[in-house]
């Protein structure tokens, strides 16, 4: 909009330059800011892409003859107003592209001293079956900052994505649930129970990861039939056959595995032929929107027609009432998650 009202409203003369495009040089620093946690080409393509719509509006007298045109009588003055704001405004979003770096830079400091202080704690989401009897948990990693409190993951998870921590911080959440497998399987009501821990796309892609599980489960004496990892759809979209070898070698040792978030990226029959699935979880928008939306409530129900014709165990995710927990048990689904059997809480 901005370009074609400098070539439309904005057509330069003698007398008064072209003044509208200076506009672009804040909006292509704040696009960096806006577009931090997008893909590459979003990142880098958007302010690419006003800056050299800023070079050639500068450099080139082209203007579109039209009605709409300013006189110069309103241009000449408007040129040091549309300057003056356009210079404030790539000032402010320099200072705020410089502060939110700089919060980045404090932050992924102390995410790395958090990894070596001990600050980062598991807890643990009850996976719950049809005669309401715990059957599992979900392990979810959390920061316990010393000044902030609780951080959710959300706010740390990313940032470790992005700086390279989230190898060792996957390593420790690994390695923390075996434990608490131990644990569990020293007292008679817990000893059955499954874990389940998250893997990220940076872990699964280690040449070694396959090698770096079966350490962790043998140092700590966890039993490989009672540990889960669930996968995402998202990391499925890189070298499939990659995946498959090395939920194969982890399969053989008895370790299972659940794909998470089902209908929300990727989604292909494909993964489910041919991935070595042991369970699939409805992801929590269907669930919360079943009882209104026609649509979502036939998606969960494909969805668990499909995980049982394959087979697979199928877990409902997001459940917060009972009316929803009915409406899955009338589907075929009797394993749920969710606020209605509790909230993520420590281990004790």
């Amino acid at each position: 909009v901005l370009v074609a009202d400098a070539l439309v409203l904005d057509v330069p003369t003698a007398a008064a330059p072209r003044s509208m495009h200076h506009y672009l040089l804040g909006l292509a620093v704040m696009s960096l800011l806006l577009t931090r946690d997008e893909p590459p080409w979003l990142h880098l393509g958007l302010p690419l892409l006003m800056a050299v719509s800023y070079l050639v509006l500068a450099v080139s007298p082209y203007g579109v003859p039209s009605a709409l045109a300013l006189p110069e009588s309103i241009r000449l003055p408007g040129a040091w107003i549309n300057t003056t704001l356009a210079l404030a405004g790539l000032a402010g979003a320099v200072h705020t592209l410089q502060a939110d770096l700089a919060r980045r830079d404090s932050l992924q400091a102390e995410l790395s001293h958090a990894l070596l202080a001990g600050e980062m704690v598991l807890h643990y989401q009850a996976q719950v079956a049809a005669q309401t009897q715990v059957v599992g948990a979900e392990a979810l990693v959390r920061w316990q900052h010393p000044k902030r409190g609780l951080v959710p993951p959300g706010e740390f998870i990313p940032l470790a994505e992005r700086s390279g921590l989230m190898l060792p911080l996957g390593d420790w959440v690994l390695r923390t649930a075996c434990r608490t497998l131990v644990t569990w399987s020293q007292q008679a009501e817990t000893a059955n129970l499954r874990l389940a821990v998250n893997v990220s796309a940076s872990q699964f892609a280690q040449p070694d990861f396959v090698a770096k599980v079966q350490q962790i489960v043998q140092q700590t004496g966890a039993r490989p039939d009672r540990l889960e990892l669930e996968l995402t759809e998202s990391m499925l979209a890189s070298d499939l056959e990659d995946i498959i070898t090395k939920m194969l070698a982890l399969k053989a040792q008895g370790i299972c595995f659940s794909l998470d978030d089902f209908g929300t990226g990727f989604s292909s029959l494909t993964y489910l032929r041919r991935l070595p699935l042991d369970k699939l979880k409805i992801d929590q928008s269907f669930v919360r929107s079943m009882l209104t939306s026609p649509k979502d409530a036939a998606i969960a129900q494909a969805v668990i027609t499909l995980g049982h014709s394959l087979k697979l165990e199928v877990i409902a995710e997001g459940v917060e009432t009972q009316d929803q927990r009915q409406q899955l048990a009338s589907m075929g689904c009797g394993t749920c998650q969710g606020y209605l059997f509790g909230r993520p809480v420590p281990l004790a």
